[in-house]
């Protein structure tokens, strides 16, 4: 047996491999069920009891110089594989990968706040379940005033003086509350409104609120902001209109027109042949709304505006239907190319 241990510790010593299949078919020829240093191991029960000492020392001698040759192969041919593999043609193209781009509601959004941000206008946040004061009282509209009727609100059925904020003016009220004049921040985000779903509505969407309010601020300063925020937006060439309006929290109120981005104010099927489209609400900040944040009202004055970035965004990129910003359908999003 010891003639046979001797033999196969020359063999291993003197094996050289060309692949790693030449280092497998030698690993199964001696360490497998059926190889040759198992076999010797199963012959070990024969040996003499005075000889199993020496015999098992040499055994596993045997043994472990196979398993540390097999290794050291192992390791040669996997080394010289992942050099290879190294080894390539840094001139070849690059494989194709899908480019994702920003849903067209966050494309304007940022548009926006960019916009604002070159004048001056800082970004503020707040939350989307509001209370009674925040999103209504404080903004001039008491329980009994009848400009609630204009917005179908969200209540919480086990406390109806929290609601789902129905525009993001809310988050103005905390700014004034928390700060001092002068303030300029506009307050982007998610709103809620309990109407039906159609093309032109939906119960949430999302809105941008401006406000303006230091010394001698005036009704010229408003416009003169929301007409470089739409040639920003649409194009140099944009002219605007204000209509008098209503509004609770502002006084005076109006409406601002754009001019048709689409036929540049001639008519046509966006504009129903007006020339012009309604893009956002504004006005000066009601010296109530002023006092009920702390505000001394004979001392600051503001304006502010609110516009839908559905709205915008339908009109910037001609998108007739609501409803689609909603809907996660891939063909429509992969219109939209602005790289992640």
């Amino acid at each position: 047996m010891k003639s046979k241990i001797d033999e196969l510790l020359t063999e291993i010593e003197s094996f050289a491999a060309n692949s790693k299949e030449n280092v497998e078919e030698f690993r199964i020829k001696l360490l497998s069920k059926k190889g040759k240093v198992t076999e010797l191991f199963d012959e070990f029960k024969t040996v003499a009891p005075d000889l199993r000492k020496e015999v098992g020392q040499r055994l596993n001698e045997l043994k472990n110089k196979a398993q540390d040759k097999i290794s050291a192969l192992k390791e040669k041919f996997e080394g010289e594989s992942n050099s290879q593999n190294e080894s390539i043609d840094l001139t070849l193209p690059a494989e194709k990968t899908t480019i994702g781009s920003r849903h067209p509601l966050s494309l304007v959004r940022n548009q926006i706040v960019d916009i604002f941000s070159k004048i001056g206008f800082t970004v503020s946040d707040g939350p989307e379940i509001e209370d009674d004061w925040h999103n209504f009282t404080a903004l001039n509209t008491p329980a009994d005033h009848p400009a609630r009727d204009m917005q179908d609100t969200f209540y919480i059925s086990e406390n109806p003086d929290i609601v789902l904020r129905t525009q993001t003016s809310s988050v103005q009220v905390h700014i004034m509350e928390g700060s001092t004049p002068p303030i300029r921040t506009i307050s982007p985000g998610r709103v809620y409104r309990n109407e039906a779903i159609s093309a032109r509505a939906h119960c949430q969407f999302h809105q941008v609120e401006g406000l303006y309010i230091d010394k001698n601020v005036s009704f010229a300063d408003l416009k003169q902001t929301l007409l470089y925020f739409s040639k920003e937006m649409f194009g140099e060439e944009t002219k605007i209109r204000l209509r008098p309006s209503f509004f609770p929290f502002t006084e005076i109120s109006a409406e601002m027109d754009i001019s048709c981005p689409f036929c540049k104010g001639n008519g046509c099927n966006i504009c129903k042949g007006a020339g012009w489209v309604e893009i956002l609400g504004c006005g000066m900040v009601d010296p109530a709304v002023l006092e009920n944040c702390k505000i001394d009202s004979t001392q600051y004055s503001g304006f502010a505006f609110g516009m839908g970035v559905e709205r915008v965004t339908m009109l910037k990129y001609q998108v007739k239907d609501l409803r689609l910003f909603f809907e996660n359908d891939v063909r429509f999003l992969k219109q939209f190319k602005s790289v992640i």
